[in-house]
């Protein structure tokens, strides 16, 4: 049967406008940006289909371009529209940290660093540069691939740091194992890099780790 021939209050289109998006499951949210199904499956049924391939909707969305492209109903044109959404929910998210202090919305640093780093296979280490009122001059990543005191270079921190004549900085960084607790080398590289940014007045707000689930704080757990 067609979406089209549901109740009203079944399709995932009129029951987002009803009821908001949060009342949509994945399959249903999917299957709207879908937008239609293939022979024989509705979007929805196929939306369905493609989240048990995936085995969920994260690895869905973090799929390479050949493995999106492999599933059935999905293609380069799929992929570049996803591609879209996701960058556009990443921007959205850091205009808020351009516009609201840090300090004063610590969820938005979290959604923001993990829309940036929860999918990436390897350790990256980045820096939320910040202006005197905690709001987000830029972000970058700094360093790539296995993090540890030594492969972070304290004088490039602190060279970026001028560069954005920032006033204070967040640090991240990414666990791909998904594990968020800190190892002994994160609080060490965490102490240098404060101690360095000391010397230019630029104050360390805090680390995150970021893994599966929330982003993890140092400062939260009294380790800054």
């Amino acid at each position: 049967m067609s979406i089209r021939d549901w109740p009203a209050a079944e399709r995932p289109r009129e029951k987002l406008l009803a009821h908001g998006s949060a009342s949509l499951s994945d399959a249903e949210l999917l299957a709207i940006f879908l937008r239609t199904g293939v022979s024989g499956k509705s979007a929805v049924d196929l939306a369905r289909h493609l989240l048990n391939e995936f085995g969920s909707l994260r690895a869905l969305l973090e799929a390479d371009l050949e493995a999106f492209c492999q599933q059935l109903g999905l293609g380069p044109a799929k992929f570049s529209q996803l591609q879209a959404v996701l960058e556009m929910g990443r921007r959205h998210l850091a205009e808020r940290l351009r516009r609201d202090s840090a300090l004063e919305s610590p969820q938005a640093v979290r959604d923001y660093l993990k829309s940036l780093l929860r999918h990436e296979p390897h350790e990256v280490f980045g820096c939320l540069f910040m202006d005197s009122k905690h709001r987000m001059l830029a972000f970058e990543v700094l360093f790539r691939g296995s993090i540890d005191s030594a492969s972070v270079y304290p004088r490039q921190v602190v060279k970026r740091a001028l560069a954005h004549n920032a006033a204070a900085v967040i640090f991240c960084h990414n666990h791909p194992s998904g594990i968020c607790e800190p190892s002994q080398a994160d609080r060490t590289l965490t102490q240098r890099l404060t101690e360095a940014l000391d010397l230019i007045e630029v104050r360390v707000l805090d680390h995150f780790i970021v893994g599966d689930g929330e982003p993890l704080s140092m400062v939260e757990y009294g380790w800054m």
